[in-house]
Parts: structure tokens; sequence; C-alpha cells
């Protein structure tokens, strides 16, 4: 059995990242066993955190293989994204608290339609996206796996502190509007590595004066590396 590997797993979604390479570890591990292996503990890790909500491709290194870690956790990545307008999130994805944030009628980025709600145009929209191409500052979201002395960001803020997240500088490629229908926007984003798209999708609301989150989302390539290649975790882990 070779335990020198390079992964690519599509992550369902409802799991952590470190429950994706704990469960692969434990799968990996009892195979070696079986065929002898007599090590105390197989070095598994991944390239790339996805949040619990998100789904899609993650490069799982084990063996000697997880020295090259950092090689492949800088790529850049493409993500596909489903974003609510007109509503925002403690957490800046579906699994926060949700509020309606209702604009003002007198806000220039909106029209009205009948006796229907006010929306947000399509030209306006594209125009916001076109916006964000280029180098930008994000400051990352408070529920993020960042540390902080030591500790994850997400962990204090379930703890009720604020967590202190200097921003930093992150390049977006392009951003493509796959379909929109007020309040349900969905694009495709090319960006570079550290790119938070919960946070570029509160960034998207806020300009449009709408508010934002992130309802899915999903990563289909890291570099070269594409989600047709990848492997469901299901499969992988019962695989003989």
């Amino acid at each position: 059995m070779n335990l020198d590997q390079v992964l690519l797993v599509d992550k369902p979604a409802g799991i952590t990242s470190f429950g994706v390479v704990a469960r692969i570890r434990r799968k990996m591990t009892e195979q070696a066993r079986a065929s002898g292996w007599t090590g105390k503990r197989l070095k598994v890790g991944h390239c790339g955190t996805l949040d619990p909500f998100a789904t899609g491709l993650m490069i799982i290194l084990t063996g000697k293989e997880t020295k090259n870690a950092e090689k492949y956790s800088k790529m850049d990545k493409v993500y596909e994204a489903t974003i609510i307008l007109g509503q925002t999130s403690t957490t800046g994805d579906s699994e926060g608290i949700i509020t309606r944030s209702d604009p003002r009628d007198s806000s220039p980025s909106f029209f009205q339609t009948g006796a229907g709600p006010i929306q947000v145009g399509p030209d306006m929209v594209e125009q916001v996206l076109q916006s964000f191409i280029g180098e930008v500052t994000q400051t990352p979201p408070i529920y993020s796996a960042i540390k902080i002395n030591g500790q994850r960001a997400y962990e204090l803020a379930r703890a009720g502190k604020i967590p202190k997240l200097e921003p930093r500088r992150v390049k977006i490629y392009n951003i493509e509007l796959i379909s929109y229908s007020y309040p349900e926007l969905k694009i495709r984003t090319h960006v570079s590595s550290g790119t938070y798209i919960r946070t570029l999708t509160e960034d998207i609301g806020k300009k449009l004066g709408t508010g934002a989150y992130t309802l899915e989302l999903r990563r289909t390539k890291i570099g070269d590396f594409g989600i047709d290649s990848a492997i469901s975790l299901d499969h992988l882990l019962c695989s003989e």
C-alpha cells in the first residue's frame, strides 16, 4: 500500500475540513495496518480549509507528501457561490443568524418594479462584481480558522469574544455572473490563495446597499486540479 499520496477529494456539506482529514487518516491507518504497517501515526493533512457548509475540491496529502503542503496551499482557486441579497448573516453563511436588511427607498442603487419589492438591477450587479477584480483588501471573517495566539478565531467568536483580524491583500482575477434573479445571485470566481468568499459576498452586498450572505459555496479548482478528477469522500471511505 502506498502511504505517500496526493488525494483529490470532493468534500460534502456538513463536515469540517479537519473531519475529512480525520476520517481519511482512520481509514488509511486501518488499511495500512492490515497490510503489515507498524507505524504509530500516519501523517495526513489538507491544503486549504473549506467551511463546514461548503463543498468541493480538497487536496489531501498523506505520508511524505505532507512535506509539500505549502506548495499546494499557495495555488489559486476557483469557486462557485450562491449569494442571497437583502439579508445578512452573523457568520456570513447559512449557518449564522439571518437578518433581513431592507435597503432605503431613496438609494440610487434600486428600482421599483410595479408593486413588487425593491430590487437591484442586473446592470448594477454586473458593475459591482467587476469593481472587485484586481488586488483588494479583505478582513477575514471572525468565524474563520485563522489562529490568534494559538486559538482559532471561530472558537473565540463562539465564546462571545471579538477576535481582531488584520486586513490582507488578495487578488480576484475574475468574477463571472452565472445567473441572477433577485434575491439570488450565482457567481463563479477565480481568486488567489487566502481569499475568503464569505467576505467577498459581504463586500458585494455592502457595495450594492442590500447586504448579502453566502448560501452555498463550492470549490471547483485548485491550481490545475479540477473537481472532475476528485473522488467523493463516501466512495473513498468505502473503498478497500
